[in-house]
């Protein structure tokens, strides 16, 4: 064992899964006979390495086996039950685990029947929820801070479970390994709900391997804080995306869409919805080449209020700005700028204020710009899944279908991929992206989305070289140092522009012009200030003149709040 080489072992299995052709294997009993075959077929690996990553093959097999309950079942030796496993049996080592119940506690009845619950329907001896002591973590250091949450690193000490010993009958642990600690906050103050839905997504991180896994929970007995203990990963694809862009060809970029419609995918069909997608929580293992999805049902603080939103601005769906709340398209929605981005290698409106203003442009159907040439496939299925009508965005079955077939095709037409992809500029993104953050929003009296048009798109960025500013004194609209951009339509007489855009319009010699726009009330509840903007209703035209005082209070000074990076 001590010559198998672990990193080509993994490069193998992800090349295996990656070639399986869904519409000639279809069920995962064929997929799995067909990985074990092309395994057996892999020159890389030696006969050890081969046999090694079969028993990991079949391990996953053993647990899609169990979830699905479809497979020829076996009497186990030990326990006399009717099990699905070959390399161990799962009523084995879940009996094992409630044996345990008595020597444990996290002091909270709702943690432990959280914890007590994912571990009665364990599925792999290497993917179980634990209540972890917080003094076996050692080496506690502080990473950076998500949008409502510390996060450290830190050593685990007694190390996660491994594998199951049938000859002892007991679980076997791997030994000190390097973890993620994510503080969660108000968790004593949580809603029954909360516990329900994670119970949910923590059972959907162990049960799936393109989900970011988690170990369990501890206490920080300092503050009392509860911490979710979870796989330390290399980084996020914000970082990844600065790091490499310039380097992507593009059948590498579609394979990474591809691989996080893949674990989105599986978190649909659990009837689960993320609520989160950004690139801050998609992170990458350089081990095995592989992308995961992170944060399942911790975004946020657990006493988050319901009628607010939470997330990160650029990445929400308009309908859920709007407070219609958050479905499955909306998650759509939030891969449609992953698959910018992916495209583009920075984030979507990177330039802008995660505030009111942007919030109306994204309702108002404002998307982020397609700067340089992108495959038609990739480029269509992306502004179908950023439609401002969820109803037109497909679901997650058929967008894991669509971008399959994106991906075969363009490995088979290379030539028609494009050649030229722009450049990005490293340190202009690091700059600017300071405020890339997941935080809670809530917005009031917003009009329905609704698609722009391409000259409403056009307009919009053609406004971005107008700096103008609004004086709290309406009678003398161009001195305030607040700085807004002008969306308007190049011919008055044209089609309404964007609702943000029916703001202010100031070229030069010309007249000012004030449009139509109703009282915005918006309540930042993070910083714990409200902010009302009016605007007298006026018509546009050469001689409009401003009726009534109108005011916008200047946003105050928001702290630094780092990447949201699990």
């Amino acid at each position: 064992m001590s010559n198998i080489r672990k990193n080509l072992i993994y490069a193998a299995l992800t090349r295996a899964h990656l070639s399986i052709d869904h519409n000639t294997h279809n069920g995962f009993h064929k997929e799995y006979e067909f990985c074990k075959q092309v395994i057996l077929a892999d020159n890389s690996l030696t006969e050890e390495e081969k046999t090694e990553a079969i028993r990991k093959n079949n391990i996953e097999y053993d647990a899609d086996k169990i979830f699905r309950n479809s497979g020829t079942k076996r009497i186990c030796e030990n326990c006399n039950q009717k099990c699905l496993a070959t390399l161990y049996c799962e009523y084995c080592v879940r009996n094992y685990l409630k044996a345990n119940f008595p020597n444990w506690t996290s002091g909270n009845n709702d943690i432990d029947n959280l914890i007590k619950n994912c571990q009665s329907e364990t599925l792999i001896p290497s993917v179980i929820i634990e209540w972890i002591p917080y003094n076996n973590l050692q080496n506690i250091e502080y990473l950076t801070r998500g949008g409502f949450s510390e996060i450290y690193t830190a050593k685990r000490i007694d190390g996660r479970y491994k594998e199951w010993d049938s000859k002892v009958q007991q679980l076997i642990r791997r030994g000190t390994h390097k973890v993620i600690l994510k503080e969660l906050k108000n968790v004593a103050n949580a809603s029954q709900s909360w516990f329900e839905e994670a119970k949910s997504h923590l059972t959907i991180s162990n049960k799936y391997p393109n989900v970011v896994q988690c170990f369990g929970l501890t206490q920080n007995p300092s503050n009392r804080n509860y911490l979710l203990v979870m796989r330390k990963y290399d980084l996020n694809l914000k970082e990844y995306l600065q790091q490499n862009h310039n380097q992507l060809t593009w059948n590498e970029r579609i394979n990474i869409t591809f691989l996080i419609i893949d674990a989105l995918y599986y978190i649909h069909e659990e009837n689960s919805i993320h609520r989160d997608l950004h690139s801050g929580n998609i992170l990458y293992s350089q081990f095995n080449d592989h992308w995961k999805i992170s944060d399942l049902g911790f975004c946020g603080p657990a006493d988050k209020p319901s009628t607010s939103i939470y997330g990160n601005l650029p990445y929400i769906a308009p309908e859920v700005i709007n407070g219609k709340g958050y479905t499955f398209k909306s998650d759509i929605y939030s891969i449609a700028m992953l698959m910018w981005e992916i495209s583009f290698g920075q984030p979507p409106f990177m330039n802008y204020e995660h505030d009111y203003i942007l919030a109306i442009n994204i309702i108002d159907g404002i998307r982020p710009k397609i700067i340089s040439e992108i495959p038609l496939k990739y480029k269509s299925l992306m502004e179908q899944c950023w439609d401002a009508n969820p109803l037109k965005r497909p679901d997650a079955d058929t967008l894991f279908d669509k971008i399959s077939e994106i991906k075969t095709y363009y490995q088979n037409n290379p030539n028609e991929l494009p050649q030229l992809i722009t450049k990005v500029d490293k340190e202009k993104i690091n700059i600017n992206s300071k405020s890339f953050t997941s935080k809670i929003h809530k917005f009031e009296n917003l009009p329905e989305p609704k698609n722009a048009t391409e000259e409403e798109q056009k307009a919009f960025y053609i406004s971005r070289s107008y700096d103008f500013s609004i004086s709290s004194n309406s009678s003398n609209l161009g001195k305030s140092s607040n700085q807004y951009t002008s969306i308007s339509s190049k011919d008055n007489d044209s089609e309404e522009s964007p609702r943000l855009s029916k703001k202010l319009k100031i070229d030069n010699d010309k007249d000012e012009y004030v449009t139509k726009f109703d009282l915005l009330i918006i309540v930042d509840i993070q910083n714990d200030y409200e902010r009302e903007f009016m605007q007298q209703r006026s018509n546009i035209g050469t001689n409009d003149e401003v009726q009534n005082n109108s005011s916008l209070h200047s946003e105050q000074d928001k702290p630094e709040i780092l990447d949201d990076e699990l």
